[in-house]
């Protein structure tokens, strides 16, 4: 009767796929949450200098988003 011999690439390829797997996944959540840092931290005088830019062109309309009102 033969013994079965297991390479040490087929033993080790579970843990390898679950080493794989947690990468992708650390690298994923630190590009998630970093986007949702800088969305959430970004400066409002970079928001302003678009809107100061925008007046200044001839013939281009501005909407405030913050001047919306309710109608009920």
């Amino acid at each position: 009767m033969k013994t079965r011999t297991f390479t040490p690439m087929g033993s080790l390829h579970p843990i390898l796929f679950f080493v794989v797997v947690y990468v992708v996944a650390l690298m994923l959540s630190i590009f998630i949450c970093s986007s949702l840092f800088y969305t959430f931290n970004s400066s409002s005088e970079k928001i302003g200098d678009v809107e100061k830019s925008q007046q200044q062109m001839p013939g281009s309309t501005v909407v405030a988003a913050s001047t919306v009102a309710l109608h009920r």
